[in-house]
């Protein structure tokens, strides 16, 4: 069996069994590519192309974070100055004194949010896994809901406000840890939208298609489908069955008000092979080979990883970037939670990219996220 037609089997099998309407699978080896899409774009839907768009919440992370790099690289930004500068709604934070807590029993933050903790989810804000097994809604749970943030869960490009909105409706809260102590997923990258915004002179889409797609070709990728046709039904599983969450000409049909850098990208799987073998030759034409290779080493200290709350045990055999999540192995990867999946190896000089419409569940993505991997990497 060619490597082809063992993709082939594992893609046409997950929709056969179930796992989601549609699946498009691709894989990059040195200057071989190999694209498989089977199933549908919906359910009795057209058929699923190549070319279709999905929704890629969270893999958005690593583009967000090449784009603050490129900032950096040109002067724009320093990776350890305070944020205070172009975000000034950020200084003198407050910090909870129990994450739990009410939003009044606060201290001091200890020193300002630089820029490197924003990059590596160590700045004080963002998600932790109690915070959703809580027997009632944390104050800042709540408090991030009635300000619309989409801080602590899935994109919602409807209802998030425009940039500055955002921001001020963030610092009227405080944070849950003090900058620099903890790892806290995800609305580090939603800051950093709006620090690439204000550092670039321009809406952060303008910014990223100028620094990031357009000198990679990623045509297709950006914070709304500019053809919904193309744009797959997007799912989530529901007491055993499939129910729509966003059609294609719902909430991604149209420019967001708030483009958000945590997982507001629709892409293809062509534009993410591009991106990832960009990294893979050290960045070129759009980052250099230093800046990569910070971007994909891991950041953390002994003591950030020794204080990462419960809920997200993947840190004990993972570390984080920029943006990406590192393997022990070299590799690193990011998901998204909507059902797709990225990943570069570099000792194989491997890209793999594994789209799907139906949202991660309690059993985890669909599994042919990893058996697409697994099946490639051996």
């Amino acid at each position: 069996m060619t490597n082809g037609e063992m993709l082939d089997e594992i893609v046409e099998a997950a929709v056969a069994q179930g796992q989601a309407p549609g699946v498009v699978a691709a894989v990059a080896h040195g200057d071989e590519t190999y694209v498989k899409a089977a199933g549908n774009m919906a359910v009795d839907g057209p058929p699923m192309r190549e070319d279709t768009v999905f929704r890629i919440s969270s893999t958005t992370k690593p583009i967000t974070a090449a784009v603050i790099l490129g900032l950096i690289e040109d002067g724009r930004l320093r990776l350890d100055e305070p944020v205070d500068r172009l975000l000034p709604e950020l200084a003198g934070r407050r910090v909870l004194r129990r994450p739990d807590g009410p939003l009044d029993d606060t201290v001091e933050a200890e020193r300002p949010v630089t820029v490197r903790d924003l990059l590596t989810f160590t700045w004080g804000f963002g998600m932790q896994g109690a915070m959703f097994t809580a027997a009632q809604a944390w104050p800042i749970v709540t408090a991030v809901e009635e300000r619309e943030l989409s801080s602590f869960g899935p994109p919602r490009p409807d209802t998030t406000p425009e940039p500055d909105t955002w921001l001020r409706r963030l610092a009227e809260l405080p944070l849950l840890a003090q900058p620099g102590e903890r790892w806290l997923y995800s609305a580090g990258s939603q800051v950093l939208g709006v620090l690439a915004a204000r550092a670039g002179g321009a809406p952060f889409g303008e910014v990223m298609r100028d620094r990031i797609l357009r000198p990679l070709g990623m045509r297709d990728t950006g914070f709304y489908a500019e053809d919904p046709a193309r744009l797959a039904t997007a799912y989530e599983n529901r007491n055993g069955q499939l129910t729509v969450t966003d059609p294609p000409d719902g909430a991604w049909s149209r420019p967001p008000r708030f483009p958000d850098g945590a997982g507001g990208l629709v892409s293809t799987a062509a534009d993410l092979l591009a991106f990832g073998r960009m990294l893979l030759r050290g960045g070129d034409p759009v980052l250099t080979p230093t800046t990569v290779a910070e971007m994909t080493r891991d950041q953390l200290t002994d003591l950030q990883r020794a204080r990462v709350w419960p809920g997200f045990s993947f840190l004990g055999d993972r570390g984080w970037g920029y943006g990406v999540s590192v393997l022990a192995d070299g590799s690193y990867t990011w998901e998204g939670g909507l059902g797709t999946t990225w990943v570069n190896v570099p000792d194989q000089d491997l890209t793999v990219v594994v789209l799907t419409q139906r949202a991660a569940d309690e059993t985890g993505m669909p599994g042919v996220c990893d058996e697409v991997l697994a099946a490639v990497r051996a």
